[in-house]
């Protein structure tokens, strides 16, 4: 286990205590050697961005258990890896002592990360899904990592037409009216990002 695995068990250790089992098993979904950038990293990154806005979500320990399994299953090649994660939740969550109310919540709010697109009003889905984008927002170092980390899971996919599927992506990420729905990601990620993302566009499909 990497640097980042053990930081992420910890921080399961601490936020889900006596519940070591679940812990070690996502920790090792999030460590698969094919992830480049949903890894370990990635995902202390959500739960740091969902620490940051305890105040804006209405249950935040669904929101942070929904953060742990947004990722939990991941194959570039699948189209239905949201699905998937939300599946694992319903089906391992109910022997962890989770109330049946809050596994329903963790598995809608992990669908809700396909789209990124919580209705007005949802906290918990504006929390998790601000905190899924918040790495559009990093520094420029940690971007191109984030960057490089995307292009190697689609490693099998060729230069152009990986570069036509991102630009799709990065072009509607900036015909939102905005990134971020929380006040937070509002007033300290929505500029840094898009200036991120403007400028890997540019990168992408220089003219």
């Amino acid at each position: 286990m990497n640097s980042s695995g053990d930081a992420a068990l910890r921080r399961w250790e601490r936020d889900f205590p006596g519940r070591s089992a679940l812990g070690q098993e996502l920790v090792r979904r999030y460590g698969s050697v094919s992830r480049s950038y949903h890894d370990a990293r990635h995902l202390l990154e959500v739960l740091d961005a969902v620490d940051a806005m305890t105040e804006e979500a209405e249950d935040v320990e669904a929101v942070r258990l929904a953060a742990w399994f947004h990722d939990a299953v991941y194959d570039v090649r699948a189209p239905d890896n949201e699905e998937r994660s939300a599946r694992l939740a319903e089906t391992v969550l109910p022997a962890y002592d989770i109330d049946d109310a809050t596994v329903a919540e963790v598995a809608r709010l992990v669908r809700l990360t396909e789209t990124h697109d919580p209705h007005a009003g949802d906290r918990n889905g504006e929390v998790l899904c601000d905190a899924d984008l918040a790495i559009l927002a990093s520094d420029k170092s940690r971007y191109t990592t984030y960057v490089d980390g995307v292009r190697a899971e689609y490693r099998h996919v060729d230069d152009r037409t990986f570069a036509i599927g991102r630009a799709a992506v990065l072009r509607q990420l900036l015909g939102l009216a905005g990134l971020f729905r929380t006040k937070h990601g509002q007033a300290t990620w929505e500029d840094r990002a898009r200036a991120n993302v403007t400028r890997e566009l540019d990168d992408l499909l220089p003219s």
